[in-house]
C-alpha cells in the first residue's frame, strides 16, 4: 500500500524497468521515463530511469517536495514519502506528525513506505520499523528474524520470510494481519487487509473484516505477476500486462483501462499504473463526478460529499457525481420525481422539501439518514449521517445518528439549522448560534463552541462553521488545519463551510474561497453568482442566469507531469491487440535470462537469485 511493490527483496518497480529495457532494445531514450511508481493517499511519486523522484498531487505537508540526488525504492505515504538512496540510507520528506520522518541510522536493502509508518530491511534481513506515533508501538515492534522482502501498510506490516511465508504485526481489528499459512512470493499490505502472490501467481488476500468491505478478499482467479493493496482495494498485474482490481469501488479506483502496464501499485482513492512506454496513467480518485453539473437552469444547489444536487426553475430535483447509495440517479434508488421547493445533498443520501414541507431522502440509510419524520418543515439540512429539520414552529428535529442529540427546547425558537458531518449548528431567533453533537463527536476541535453576538446566518462543515454577523463580515471557528476557520475581511452576502474550506459570496455577486489550497487548483467562476455551496472537497455556484458551476477543491494523483504522460520516444505503447501477447512476455524473459516456463518458476528464481541484493539503479 502506498509504496513500491517489494517481492523477495527485488522491486517489482526493477522487473517493470528489466521489461522495458528489454522490449526498447539498447536504444537510447530522449526523454526521461519513469520505472516505477508508488501512490499515496494524495500523492503519487515516480522513480525515474535517472534515479530521480519525481513526486505530484497534494503537497500540504511537503510530501511531493523530493530531495534531489539519485534513489534505487520510493514509496508514497499518507502525506509523507521516502526514498532509498543507492548508499542504502533511507531519506523521508513531508508530514512527521508521528515520527515517520525520523528515520533510524544505518544502511538498508530496501524500505517500503506505509500509511503513518515505515519500514526497511537491514543487510542482514532484519526488519526496522518507525513512525506510526506513541500510540501505535506495536507497528515499530517488527518480530526477530530475516525477512526477504518488506510492505508496510495503513495500521501494519506484513513480511516475507526466507521460506515464502508471510509474518504480520501492527492492528489486526480487521484480521488483516492474520496472514494464511503455506509459501508466497509476494506480499502486499493494504488498509484494511493485506494480498500475497503464492509460488503459482495465485492471489490471496485476507482481512476486510465487516461484511461491507469484504469485497477487498476477493481476488480474481488466475495468474498475476504483481500485487498492491490499497486502502479498501487491490490490483493486480497480469502476465500480459493487464492491470486487474477488485474491492471497494467508490471512486471507480479499480476501473482500470485497457492496455499493457509494467507496474501498478494501489492507494488510497486512486490507482496508478505504469505503461510499457514508461507513461503513468492514474485511475479513480476523488473526483466522482460531482463538478460534472448538467445544463438547464436552477433556482438553488447544494454540495454534499461526493454528489452535488441542484433544484431546477420547474422545482424538480436534479442530482449528479457519486451515485454507489443511490443518492444522485440510477441504482436502487432515483432522485423522486415531483416538485420541491429545496433540497440538501449529504455524505451518501439526499433530502428534498416538498412544496407542502413533507421531507423526501433517497440514498443510504445505515442510521436512519435518509428516513425523515412525518410532518411539515420549512427548511432541512444533511449532514454525514443524520440530517435536521426546521418546524415551522421554529423548534429544531434531527434524524439519523443524531436522534438522541436535539437542541436545547427551553429556549428561544430557531430560525436556520445546519447540519455538519458530526454536529449541527442553528441560529436562535434571537440571533446566537447554538451549536451540539450528533452523538459521534468529542468537540475535539471546538466546533460546538460557537462564538457570542449576533449572526444572521451559519453554516456547519465537516469540523468547523461559518456564520455571518450582521454587519455582513464572516466569522469561522473549529477545524483550521488548512485555513478553513481563516475568514478574509470584508462583507459577505452568503457563507458556506466545507470539509477543508469555506465559500463566502460578495455582495457583489463574485466567490471568495478560504482553506485548503494546492498548485494549479481549480478557481470559483467568474461573474454574477448568487449562491454558492462548499461540498467536502468541491464547491458548486449559482450564476444570476440559473447556471450552476462546480469546481474541485483537493489536489489530485491523477495531476500528472505533462511529461509524464507521454511514452518515452521510441517506446511501445501496447502489444498486439492493445496487450502484450505471450510470446511477447516470453521474449522479455528470455532475453533476460530466464525462461519463462510459468510464473511459478519466475517467482521462486526472482527470489532465489535477487533476495541477498540490495536493489541499485544500475542494476536494471
Amino acid at each position: 500500500m502506498r509504496r513500491q511493490l517489494v517481492a523477495g527483496g527485488l522491486a517489482i518497480g526493477a522487473l517493470a524497468a528489466l521489461a522495458i529495457a528489454l522490449i526498447s532494445g539498447a536504444s537510447a531514450q530522449s526523454a526521461e521515463r519513469a520505472v516505477t511508481i508508488s501512490v499515496g493517499d494524495e500523492h503519487a511519486c515516480a522513480l525515474l530511469d535517472s534515479g530521480a523522484i519525481e513526486c505530484w498531487g497534494n503537497n500540504k505537508s511537503g510530501q511531493t517536495d523530493a530531495p534531489s540526488g539519485t534513489f534505487s525504492e520510493v514509496g508514497a505515504g499518507a502525506y509523507h514519502s521516502c526514498g532509498l538512496r543507492e548508499s542504502g540510507k533511507v531519506e523521508c520528506w513531508g508530514h512527521n506528525r508521528d515520527d515517520q520522518l525520523d528515520v533510524p541510522d544505518g544502511v538498508f536493502r530496501t524500505m517500503s513506505a506505509g500509511r503513518w509508518h515505515n519500514c526497511g530491511l537491514r543487510e542482514s534481513g532484519t526488519a526496522v520499523c518507525w513512525g506510526g506515533g506513541a500510540t501505535s508501538p506495536g507497528l515499530r515492534n517488527a518480530p526477530a528474524g530475516a525477512f526477504t522482502a518488506i510492505s508496510a501498510g495503513s495500521s501494519h506490516t506484513c513480511g516475507l520470510r526466507e521460506g515464502g511465508t508471510v509474518e504480520c504485526w501492527g492492528a489486526n481489528v480487521y484480521d488483516q494481519s492474520d496472514a494464511p499459512g503455506g509459501a508466497f512470493s509476494a506480499v502486499s499490505a493494504g488498509g484494511v487487509h493485506s494480498c500475497g502472490l503464492r509460488e503459482n501467481g495465485a492471489a490471496v488476500c485476507w482481512g476486510g473484516g465487516v461484511e461491507e468491505i469484504a469485497s477487498v478478499r476477493d481476488a480474481p482467479t488466475g495468474v498475476f505477476i504483481a500485487i498492491s493493496a490499497g486502502s479498501f482495494h487491490s490490483c493486480g498485474l497480469r502476465a500480459n500486462g493487464a492491470v486487474e482490481c477488485w474491492g471497494d469501488n467508490h471512486y471507480s479506483q479499480f476501473d482500470a483501462p485497457g492496455g499493457a502496464f509494467s507496474a501498478v501499485s494501489a492507494g488510497s482513492d486512486y490507482s496508478c499504473g505504469l505503461r510499457i512506454s514508461g507513461a503513468v496513467e492514474c485511475w479513480g480518485g476523488g473526483d466522482a463526478g460531482q463538478t460534472n453539473a448538467p445544463d438547464g437552469a436552477f433556482s438553488a444547489v447544494s454540495a454534499g460529499w461526493d454528489h452535488s444536487c441542484g433544484l431546477r426553475t420547474d422545482s424538480t430535483i436534479d442530482c449528479w457525481g457519486n451515485n454507489r447509495r443511490g443518492e444522485t440517479r440510477g441504482g436502487e434508488t432515483i432522485v423522486p420525481s415531483g416538485m420541491f421547493s429545496a433540497v440538501s445533498a449529504g455524505q451518501d443520501y439526499s433530502c428534498g422539501l416538498r412544496i407542502g414541507g413533507a421531507v423526501e431522502c433517497w440514498g443510504t440509510s445505515n442510521f436512519g439518514e435518509a428516513d425523515p419524520p412525518d410532518g411539515a418543515f420549512n427548511a432541512i439540512s444533511t449532514g454525514s449521517d443524520h440530517s435536521c429539520g426546521l418546524r415551522e414552529s421554529g423548534a429544531v428535529e434531527c434524524w439519523g445518528y443524531a436522534r438522541s442529540s436535539q437542541p436545547d427546547a427551553s429556549k428561544d425558537m430557531f430560525s436556520k439549522v445546519s447540519a455538519g458531518a458530526y454536529h449541527n449548528c442553528g441560529l436562535r431567533e434571537s440571533g446566537i448560534i447554538e451549536c451540539w453533537s450528533s452523538n459521534r463527536d468529542d468537540n475535539r476541535f471546538g466546533q460546538t463552541d460557537a462564538p457570542p453576538g449576533r449572526f444572521r446566518a451559519v453554516s456547519a462543515g465537516a469540523y468547523h462553521n461559518c456564520g455571518l454577523r450582521e454587519n455582513g463580515s464572516a466569522e469561522c471557528w473549529g477545524d483550521n488545519r488548512y485555513g478553513q476557520a481563516d475568514a478574509p475581511d470584508g462583507a459577505f452576502s452568503a457563507v458556506s463551510a466545507g470539509g477543508v474550506h469555506s465559500c463566502g459570496l460578495r455582495e457583489s455577486g463574485a466567490v471568495e474561497c478560504w482553506g485548503y489550497t494546492f498548485d494549479g487548483q481549480e478557481q470559483p467562476p467568474a461573474g454574477n453568482q448568487i449562491a454558492v455551496s462548499a461540498g467536502r472537497y468541491h464547491a458548486c455556484a449559482l450564476s444570476d442566469a440559473g447556471r450552476i458551476t462546480c469546481w474541485t477543491i483537493y489536489g489530485g494523483i491523477a495531476d500528472i507531469p505533462s511529461w509524464l504522460r507521454a511514452p518515452a520516444v521510441g517506446m511501445p505503447t501496447t502489444g498486439t491487440g492493445g496487450l502484450l501477447d505471450e510470446r511477447t512476455s516470453a521474449s522479455i524473459f528470455a532475453a533476460a535470462g530466464i525462461v519463462a516456463v510459468g510464473v511459478s518458476a519466475l517467482a521462486v528464481l526472482l527470489l532465489r537469485r535477487w533476495a541477498p541484493l540490495r536493489r541499485r539503479r544500475g542494476a536494471v
